[in-house]
């Protein structure tokens, strides 16, 4: 652009308002819309009978989706929540109802319990169920302090079954499938650092009474930060990693004097830096329950992940802008197939971890609880 046009392009942009500097950033930048490579579901090589027990929240639903798509038979359920286990027959129809969870565990035939308990439940059933022969999949935080990591960790050892976590936000969002794909291919260089935002949405007058007491959920590190820890330790491809530093606040619920609206996290890996900010702020006017945002930095481009909306722009969830040193790229993963639930189905009767490194797991568990422990309480 010679100076002439450029006072010319300068003198127009002035008069409409638009920021000249913004406009001219974006000269010979290339804009690709494309749609990640949509795949047939393959019918699942493996099957395996599972039960659910404790349906405290809604992601039982995502366990159970998951491990169905992975060729699993759902053979019963048992809950005390009575609201949840009506919905729950709802949804899958023909489910039989279990009179107790010894009956599920006494169950020879059942290879698999999954379980959205209350929190603090979840780690003692898990050790319950390997100690009876059976894998176990939690939905997060699946633990809820580090004496219990203590004795999934000794039960696994003792036991030789998989105690996995569904951590959702990476393994049942497409976008974040797809991410992974790309950084494993080298997108974007070296990982250098993962900055992951996690708002989400109250909902306060359905919440449980067990919600608002960090005894019970864990609190905001441990409980929603446990998936952006799991997505530090994945994107960074960190094995070893520690908490730098880390904060929670009550900012705006005094009448809930326990609970916890705000927290965030500085980590620091052996394959790269991470930040984590989490919030209980979405308001009403988004449409959905969050605008979940994952920006991976590279040494040869960055990526965003923008998980569940593109707030003003495009439609829907599942939404990928990727920059390296030749374009700038969008692409839309709504296609994208979730690998997770055959992987994991195929883990049970392989006796593998492809869907999900066992130690990996818990060392997002444990960084999350750690972060929460040393946490300044503003």
């Amino acid at each position: 652009m010679d100076a002439v046009s450029r006072r010319s392009l300068l003198k127009a942009l002035g008069s409409t308002g638009i920021a000249p500097d913004a406009a001219l950033a974006f000269q010979g930048q290339a804009v690709e819309q494309a749609a990640a490579p949509a795949r047939e579901p393959e019918k699942p090589k493996h099957s395996i009978r599972f039960s659910v027990i404790g349906l405290d929240h809604i992601h039982v639903n995502f366990l159970t989706d998951a491990v169905r798509r992975g060729g699993g038979e759902l053979v019963s359920v048992q809950s005390t929540n009575q609201p949840a286990l009506a919905a729950y027959q709802r949804r899958y129809p023909g489910v039989r109802v279990a009179s107790s969870e010894d009956e599920i565990l006494n169950d020879s035939s059942i290879q698999l319990v999954c379980s959205a308990a209350i929190p603090d439940l979840r780690a003692p059933l898990g050790v319950r169920a390997m100690r009876h022969g059976k894998d176990y999949l939690s939905d997060k935080p699946a633990m809820v302090s580090l004496a219990q990591l203590a004795e999934v960790r000794r039960a696994i050892r003792e036991t030789g079954r998989i105690f996995a976590i569904l951590y959702s936000e990476r393994f049942e969002v497409r976008a974040a499938v797809h991410a992974s794909e790309l950084v494993k291919a080298g997108a974007i260089g070296k990982v250098v650092q993962m900055v992951n935002l996690a708002p989400h949405q109250l909902n306060e007058p359905i919440r449980p009474e067990w919600f608002w007491d960090p005894a019970r959920y864990g609190g905001i590190l441990c409980d929603i930060g446990s998936h952006q820890v799991d997505e530090f330790l994945h994107y960074t491809g960190s094995r070893n990693a520690e908490v730098v530093a880390s904060q929670v606040a009550n900012v705006n619920h005094s009448h809930r004097p326990k609970f916890q609206d705000f927290g965030d996290m500085m980590l620091r890996g052996d394959g790269g830096f991470g930040y984590v900010r989490l919030d209980w702020f979405t308001p009403n006017g988004l449409g959905t329950w969050g605008d979940g945002r994952t920006f991976i930095v590279g040494t040869e481009g960055y990526m965003e992940v923008r998980k569940y909306a593109d707030i003003a722009g495009r439609r829907g969830a599942n939404h990928l802008f990727v920059v390296d040193r030749k374009q700038t790229r969008y692409i839309d993963c709504s296609n994208v197939e979730l690998p997770f639930g055959p992987q994991f189905v195929g883990d049970i009767v392989n006796r593998t971890h492809v869907a999900q490194d066992q130690e990996m797991a818990l060392l997002a568990a444990e960084l999350a609880m750690k972060a929460q422990r040393d946490a300044r309480v503003l």
